[in-house]
């Protein structure tokens, strides 16, 4: 695919290559990788430490990956589970769209509104210097949050929608942040799939 085809949307944002495609899979496509995925993945929901004090995670995890090495962030370290065929399939297809070799997937299941997932960057040594994530996206759609660590007035949105694909790469692991908020409208599920190399 092009890379300025209209498929594809490139934000023009200092220290960031962001590439948002919304229809990578198409509904029929995506509807089938969520039924499968919610009902087949491994989920487990790991404590968190904010603070001082401990909490449940609030979504779901788990950690697929081409090897066996663990990813830590958080102070969580998540071990693999070997890619099923529908996640190397789904790893074979972004790799061919964004020419780049991912090793693991870490996935997130929000179960409604109350599940989250605070500001933060994918920075962790582990993923190497200037890492690329692909990030897809199906089910519920929820707006994805980021803003530059000192330009406070690059602050944006883009909701990722059911099928979507979101690419980060280049610097911005470094100089931006990102969040999915809690929301207290009455949503669905969404499953979040995030492609990366572990080094």
């Amino acid at each position: 695919m092009d890379l300025f085809s209209e498929e594809k949307r490139l934000f023009n944002l200092p220290n960031a290559q962001l590439i948002y495609i919304e229809n990578f899979y198409d509904t029929l496509k995506a509807d089938y990788y969520f039924d499968t995925l919610k009902k087949t993945t491994k989920w487990q929901q790991d404590d968190i430490t904010i603070f001082g004090k401990t909490y449940k995670q609030p979504r779901l995890t788990a950690l697929y990956a081409n090897n066996s090495k663990p990813y830590s962030y958080s102070n969580i370290t998540m071990q693999p589970t070997i890619f099923t065929q529908e996640l190397q399939q789904i790893k074979q297809d972004i790799e061919q769209e964004v020419n780049h070799k991912f090793t693991s997937v870490l996935l997130n299941l929000y179960r409604d509104g109350n599940d989250s997932n605070g500001w933060h960057a994918d920075n962790e040594t582990a993923l190497g210097i200037n890492p690329v994530i692909a990030s897809l996206s199906f089910g519920e759609t929820r707006p994805f949050h980021f803003k530059h660590r000192d330009i406070k007035n690059e602050r944006h949105k883009i909701n990722l929608n059911h099928g979507s694909l979101l690419i980060m790469q280049g610097d911005m692991q470094h100089h931006w942040l990102h969040q999915i908020a809690k929301t207290k409208k009455t949503i669905g599920e969404r499953i979040n799939l995030t492609f990366r190399s572990i080094v």
